[in-house]
């Protein structure tokens, strides 16, 4: 019997209480026998994840049940645990990692952010076959790089049931940042539910796991600030878009159970310290779909590496980061016990755990933020010379228009460009730097007036009274941009989306569509993303580095996942070292999965 409207908005709110907290000793159940399994549960999880070193090392793919919310399903493990092992390498070494494939389906390993030859790259159909049922694939490369990366499946959804660990290399002449305890902090997202039949739900309804619909209470509270007129002006806007201002994220605690080194909240994983010490965490999201907002009440986060890479170092008390990008912080406790306290983009969850001194201790735990609604900014961009609501209608209609002929993106020449002598992402008035299938069924919208500036924290992070890194902060230490050379070429995309048909894309072409961008090794590229979409997406370039610039030209931090913000227009430049193909794709799995993924060529 299918179920109303009501009906599935009152599961969804059942099945929430379960998923926020989670089990106590949430985990892989393996072969623990029944008695041990429940002595287990009387405590607490305590650095659980283990640990492998050495410039060999072997990984197992195989399934085994788990159980972190009270219901038993199977996961997709790596040596029989999650997150997988962490892998602790050094810079410098050739290493060899064998992967074996237990499963009945095809698997891979794709070493996330890692400059390596391509065939090693790991994702199926673009570097490899992938790793058959039965069959060994032996990675080997040399490590050319140190920092706080990490590893995960790049096959189906294998990543979202279990699939990801961290990678720690240490530079070859010893740490550079002193620290008297060093944690990985991993965190992800579980869901009980078949990730497929998770995909499907947002085919058929792009909006079925928000909790935060605008209701009835909403329209009066608009009616008493705002008037009625205005009230009822504002629901009609929304209306005529088919999209909801509290869309922020795809999937929510509806569905997802959010994990700190495979800990559910209620498990609380503990990282201790003595008075005195300064503490190093290494905070890694290796989640399917969630942005999390992560600080630590009463205590300053000192960011002192971005995405593997050392930046200078700046004080903040909080930071946003999305599946892909990693920060590593350094805090300075003087307290017995802190919360490290992590809330999803649309605030229906969390995830926690505690520093202390000695085990058994934990810290209050904050409420979650309250739900902000998308903006203008966010919906239009730069609303500077626009009166009103001018311009909302322009949004609406771009589902009728189709059968117009695809376009490559904007590629022109920029020979004997200086770099930096202006504005990298003016925005040129001729129409033809717009594919034209960006009008097509695949878009519902278009940001003619994009924002450039680096400095917006995001939608519920601004002005919370807490300082919030942004991107503009993030400045790469001398010597790790070494190309300073100025682009002689530049391609322009724009990330676009339908929510109604629930489709990601490239400029309109999802991929399969989509032909590969060609660049050639060595030569200095710039690239201009646009972001005509109501959602953040942090984008992730396999093979090469991405040097994020200012919009006045200005290099400023070298990433390899960058989070484009709604109606946000950003560039990059990039050098390709090594010829081969190469992934391009929104770290957000059911995006990537939807079609927001290119192929780029480098010949």
């Amino acid at each position: 019997m299918t179920q109303s409207v009501p009906e599935q908005a009152q599961a969804l709110r059942l099945s929430r209480r379960r998923f926020v907290q989670g089990l106590a000793a949430g985990g892989v159940l393996g072969m623990t026998p029944t008695w041990l399994q429940a002595a287990m549960s009387r405590q607490t999880a305590f650095n659980s994840t283990p640990a492998l070193k050495g410039p060999e090392i072997d990984l197992i793919i195989g399934s085994l049940p788990v159980n972190f919310t009270g219901v038993t399903r199977m996961a997709t493990t790596i040596n029989g645990s999650i997150p997988a092992p962490t892998l602790h390498l050094r810079e410098g070494d050739e290493v060899t990692i064998r992967v074996t494939n237990n499963l009945t389906v095809s698997t891979s390993i794709h070493w996330h952010g890692i400059i390596l030859p391509y065939q090693m790259d790991g994702v199926p159909g673009i570097s490899y076959k992938g790793i058959a049922p039965g069959e060994t694939f032996t990675y080997r490369f040399k490590l050319q790089q140190s920092g706080t990366f990490w590893y995960h499946s790049h096959s189906a959804f294998q990543e979202m049931t279990g699939m990801y660990g961290a990678l720690i290399i240490e530079p070859r002449g010893g740490e550079r940042i002193k620290a008297d305890k060093d944690y990985v902090m991993q965190l992800s997202d579980w869901s009980d539910d078949d990730p497929m039949h998770v995909f499907s739900k947002l085919k058929m309804q792009s909006d079925i796991y928000n909790v935060n619909q605008p209701t009835f209470f909403d329209f009066t509270d608009d009616v008493s600030a705002i008037g009625l007129q205005a009230a009822l002006d504002k629901r009609k806007m929304w209306n005529k878009m088919r999209m909801s201002p509290t869309d922020l994220s795809d999937v929510s605690a509806a569905t997802m159970t959010y994990l700190m080194n495979g800990t559910t909240p209620a498990g609380n994983w503990t990282g201790l310290f003595q008075n005195g010490d300064r503490v190093r965490l290494r905070f890694i999201n290796g989640s399917s779909n969630t942005f999390y907002d992560v600080r630590i009440p009463g205590l300053k986060l000192t960011v002192v590496q971005s995405d593997g890479q050392d930046v200078e170092p700046i004080s903040v008390d909080e930071f946003r980061f999305g599946p892909g990008e990693t920060y590593d912080i350094l805090v300075e406790p003087k307290d017995d016990a802190y919360t490290v306290f992590a809330q999803s983009i649309e605030r229906s969850g969390y995830v926690c755990g505690t520093l202390a001194v000695r085990q058994g201790l934990s810290a209050p735990v904050p409420a979650l933020d309250p739900i902000e609604w998308l903006t203008m900014a966010d919906m239009m961009g730069d609303m500077k010379g626009m009166a009103g609501m001018k311009g909302m209608d322009n949004m609406q209609g771009m589902d009728g228009m189709q059968g117009m002929a695809g376009m490559e993106s904007m590629d022109h020449s920029m020979h004997g460009m200086q770099h930096g002598a202006s504005n990298p992402l003016a925005i040129p008035s001729k129409k033809v730097n717009h594919a034209r299938t960006e009008y097509g069924p695949s878009v519902d919208m278009r940001v003619d007036t994009p924002r450039t500036s680096l400095d917006d924290p995001g939608i519920g992070l601004r002005k919370n009274g807490r300082r919030v890194l942004t991107l503009a902060d993030l400045r790469s230490i001398d010597g790790v941009l070494n190309d300073r050379r100025p682009p002689t070429k530049e391609l322009e995309f724009h990330l676009t989306g339908n929510m109604e048909r629930y489709s990601w894309s490239f400029d309109g072409l999802e991929f399969g569509k989509s032909t590969p961008v060609s660049l050639r090794q060595g030569e200095r590229v710039r690239i201009i993303l646009q972001n005509d979409t109501m959602m953040t997406h942090p984008m992730h370039l396999h093979g090469m580095w991405s040097d994020l610039e200012s919009d006045q030209g200005e290099l400023l931090v070298r990433r390899h996942t960058i989070p484009v913000q709604p109606a946000q227009r950003i560039s990059f430049l990039t050098t390709p070292h090594d010829v081969g193909r190469w992934a391009w794709h929104c770290h957000l799995l059911f995006h990537m999965d939807a079609g927001m993924f290119r192929e780029v060529v480098v010949s």
